[in-house]
């Protein structure tokens, strides 16, 4: 039996087709919204891509037996209502550090979010339902490619908009396997999303009576086969690595354990302060491989000023390496041109004199987490502030650091950004991505970050170090693969070198979404040739 023959037994994809396309009213919805939760399964930390080849095609039916827009809408929302509840359940853990203050923002948090989110997804559905029964139409294979197209278009779109929210995009998906991650160095995460959506979606052709089953078996195992392509090439590209580090230079990252709910107590401001001094000081686990050069803290370690507290600034220095720095996240003020002192998410740099050599201050600020965007209807303040707010720097920038090769910092979800990591125009040789995921406990939401960091690594070709408050921090190289790592809950320090990153930009450095752009009239032009054949 042929390969095509196996995939090409209609009858079974039709009676699929024509049950989902059946259902009415509330179970269609109901539908929608199991097989978007299903998609989930398909993110980190799970990975489980294959649901997806029945997620997308499942959606593709139920919009079959839509008659009106605002039902096609319906569909849609619902499937990413359900896509997203799963995929982002963890945020409401932040709310519960203290929610006697922020009980107000967990019907945010919980729904909210997610319903907002849902809005893409809805017009996804709309876009793709008009152009199959209004403006072209397109059906079968055309559709499963307009389909991928409009997808990955509104995915881009909600990773700009309103600041923009490119968590869990589908491209994630593929961070379990590393040789398919490799594309995205030139295609970016979205890139490498279209191309997913693309393949896992024409199973829904198989159920048009129109399209010779033939012919959709033969795109789809073309497209698997172009699957197969990228993971042998990307094996290659993994082989011919080299794993070379930046000699003479040694990092400890510091993970001191610490709940939120006990960071910024005063009361326990001393005890947070010391135990990281105490990690700092430990002596090398592995004195062969040389002593620790610079150490790492992660976001907001020092919770407060230290800026203008010497002697807490002395204490920092007395475990800082001599000729080295501590590089360690904390909050800074500084009076505004108005006078009004502003406050900012920063990284300092502390030489072993106690100098402030540096400072970076987070440019990607958290909406409602760091400030209010709602300001005149939200009589609140930011969660993470607990009631004050941040102001942002400018970024991405490029740091010179003493015994350091150029590095670009990136404070917590800053890292999230595709193509917002780096100055263009003064390329760095590393990431370094302070971190708090504290606020999320062992929840799936420190696992997603630390994925979404690998992929950053991947696309630009430069390593990354992270440091987080309970984990997960780690060394990734600039090929995603982790060099060194310490789990989430851990306490204790990381001793590890630093990789060295790829002498040139990635392509996707070079050009950016522009090779998105490509892909995207690539496939709307096979979707006319495949509407054409029909």
């Amino acid at each position: 039996m042929h390969a095509t023959d196996a995939l090409t037994d209609e009858g079974a994809f039709r009676r699929i087709a024509g049950r989902l396309g059946a259902l009415t009213g509330w179970r269609r919805l109901a539908a929608a919204f199991a097989f978007g939760g299903l998609a989930t399964f398909a993110l980190p930390p799970a990975h489980a891509v294959p649901v997806l080849f029945a997620a997308f095609p499942a959606l593709l039916w139920l919009l079959d037996g839509v008659e009106r827009p605002r039902t096609a809408f319906a569909v849609g929302w619902f499937f990413g209502f359900g896509h997203h509840l799963l995929g982002l359940y963890w945020v409401t853990w932040a709310l519960f550090t203290d929610i006697g203050q922020f009980w107000w923002a967990l019907p945010l948090s919980t729904t909210g979010l997610p319903m907002g989110l849902a809005l893409f997804t809805g017009l996804v559905a709309l876009i793709v339902w008009a152009l199959a029964n209004w403006a072209l139409p397109a059906r079968g294979l055309a559709r499963a490619l307009l389909f991928a197209v409009v997808w990955t278009a509104v995915e881009w779109l909600r990773g700009h908009a309103l600041t923009g929210f490119p968590w869990n995009l589908i491209g994630y998906s593929w961070v379990g396997t590393l040789p398919v991650l490799q594309a995205v160095s030139v295609t970016g995460i979205y890139g490498l999303g279209l191309l997913t959506v693309l393949v896992a979606a024409l199973p829904a052709a198989f159920a048009d009576p129109a399209e010779p089953p033939r012919r959709t078996a033969l795109a789809l195992l073309a497209g698997l086969a172009l699957f197969g392509g990228i993971g042998a090439w990307g094996a290659m590209r993994l082989a011919g690595a080299p794993a070379d580090t930046v000699p003479g230079v040694r990092l400890r990252l510091i993970q001191a354990g610490i709940e939120q709910r006990y960071k910024w107590d005063p009361a326990a401001r001393r005890q947070v302060f010391e135990s990281q001094l105490e990690l700092a000081a430990q002596p090398a686990a592995d004195p062969a491989a040389g002593p620790v050069t610079h150490v790492i803290w992660p976001e907001t370690a020092i919770p407060y000023f230290i800026e203008h507290d010497m002697a807490g600034r002395q204490a920092v220095a007395a475990v800082t390496p001599p000729g080295g720095l501590t590089l360690t996240g904390a909050p800074r003020r500084q009076a505004g041109p108005d006078g009004q002192p502003r406050y900012y998410n920063s990284l300092l740099a502390i030489d072993a004199g106690g100098r402030v050599t540096a400072t970076f201050d987070k440019f990607h600020l958290v909406p409602f987490g760091e400030y209010m965007p709602l300001r005149s209807w939200l009589p609140v303040g930011a969660i993470a502030g607990y009631g004050s707010e941040f102001s942002a720097g400018p970024g991405p920038v490029t740091l010179p650091l003493a015994g350091l090769p150029p590095v670009s910092p990136l404070i917590c979800y800053e890292v999230i950004f595709p193509g917002a990591v780096v100055d263009a125009s003064a390329r760095p040789q590393w990431l370094l991505n302070l971190t708090n995921d504290a606020w999320y406990g062992h929840t799936a939401g420190p696992h997603q970050h630390f994925a979404i960091s690998r992929v950053r690594a991947v696309e630009e070709g430069l390593p990354l170090v992270r440091s987080a408050q309970t984990g997960i921090s780690g060394v990734v190289d600039a090929h995603g693969r982790v060099t060194a790592e310490l789990g989430l809950g851990a306490r204790g320090v990381l001793d590890a070198a630093l990789p060295v990153g790829l002498a040139d930009p990635t392509i996707y450095g070079r050009a950016g979404d522009w090779v998105l752009v490509v892909l995207l009239m690539i496939c709307t032009a096979l979707a006319g040739f495949a509407r054409q054949r029909r």
